[in-house]
């Protein structure tokens, strides 16, 4: 397993190098006050202008020592680089995700339909089942993290896992991600204190169903 997951964080690595051109912060999709009251004005300023533009100048400024010492040969350089190239390059794609999967409460759908609804279903019983599944396991993360949906391309199936702190589910976990729910404190604390089961169960009117059901159909397709 840690074979696999070093090889996948290694070729993200050189993707990214290949790349070139620095990775900048993506416009949220909706005004900052859009969410509440189920998330705060406050709290998605803090999140998107301040967390997520720290994740986005520190992969930008790992990268850059990277490629510096990927010309040099310094290979304990690298390897040292290479945690924060995943932990901010993951806290980057996770929350990219993060803010298409949300909507404003009055665009919400309240639950999937057509074939991402019968996978949930096939997986987890129900739509309820697999709201109770979903909330129960990433309240329960210790520290920092994600609770996911993701597809699995090898078996076909829709499956949850939780990723610690930044990881992205795709290289660490091989999933598609499809639905990620933020609970580290950032997200919520200003809001909902300690009460992250409180955080979660509101969560569920600002799903933007359309976007999860989208990447579903993508990753079905291909």
């Amino acid at each position: 397993m840690f074979v696999i997951r070093h090889q996948r964080l290694t070729k993200c690595i050189s993707q990214a190098l290949l790349r070139r051109s620095k990775y900048t912060l993506p416009d949220l999709p909706y005004d900052y006050r859009a969410l509440e009251p189920v998330v705060s004005e406050e709290i998605m300023r803090l999140h998107h202008q301040k967390h997520h533009q720290a994740y986005v100048n520190n992969l930008n400024a790992a990268l850059e020592k990277f490629s510096t010492a990927q010309k040099e040969t310094d290979l304990a350089t690298q390897a040292m680089l290479t945690s924060q190239i995943n932990f901010n390059g993951g806290g980057h794609i996770n929350h990219s995700i993060f803010w298409q999967n949300l909507c404003p409460p009055d665009k919400a759908l309240g639950k999937p339909d057509g074939p991402l609804l019968k996978a949930i279903e096939n997986e987890f019983g129900s739509f309820e089942d697999f709201k109770t599944f979903f909330a129960t396991h990433t309240g329960a993360i210790q520290g920092s993290g994600w609770g996911w949906l993701g597809f699995n391309p090898v078996a076909k199936r829709v499956q949850f896992a939780t990723t610690a702190n930044q990881d992205p589910l795709l290289a660490t976990r091989g999933l598609v991600p499809l639905l990620g729910m933020d609970v580290w404190e950032h997200a919520y604390y200003l809001q909902y204190k300690n009460m992250r089961p409180d955080y979660i169960k509101s969560m569920w009117a600002i799903i933007n169903w359309e976007d999860v059901s989208h990447r579903f159909a993508k990753v079905t397709k291909s």
